[in-house]
């Protein structure tokens, strides 16, 4: 599993027009699934992804979670995280996983966010998804199961 953290002031996600979630401050995740992934692989991504410290305590250091400043997730499904770009100048995306595996998998993810007590905010898994964020720093970093 692979999980694109942004830092975010805002963010939002709109379909056919119409806005289907929006956070304030907090966490913009784009979650791809890899064809072998499992619920562990979710739950130790998700884990990690609300601990981690990118968020700047009073210090200035970047030293406090998503939880520990009342920060909200927004997760997004995006296949495009496991397009292998190595031959020729077509992504293949052959290592994402199908969505009869990847559906189950990215809910459970969500379900771990939203038990570890975060707000989370989910896009529409297979929809055509505008997303606007407004980065914070900008600050993003990589998340992935082994």
């Amino acid at each position: 599993m692979r999980a694109v953290i942004q830092r975010v002031k805002r963010a939002s996600v709109t379909i056919d027009g119409k806005e289907t979630a929006s956070i304030g401050q907090g966490v913009l995740v784009l979650l791809g699934v890899h064809e072998t992934d499992t619920e562990q692989d979710a739950a130790y991504v998700a884990k990690k992804c609300c601990g981690l410290r990118i968020f700047e305590d009073e210090g200035g250091k970047m030293n406090r979670s998503v939880q520990d400043v009342g920060g909200e997730f927004l997760v997004v499904s995006n296949f495009t995280l496991y397009g292998d770009c190595k031959k020729g100048n077509r992504p293949s995306f052959t290592s994402a996983a199908r969505p009869e595996t990847a559906v189950p998998l990215y809910e459970y993810f969500v379900s771990c966010v939203r038990e570890a007590g975060t707000p989370c905010q989910t896009g529409v898994f297979g929809a055509d998804m505008q997303v606007e964020l407004l980065n914070d720093g900008p600050v993003t970093v990589i998340v992935e199961s082994v």
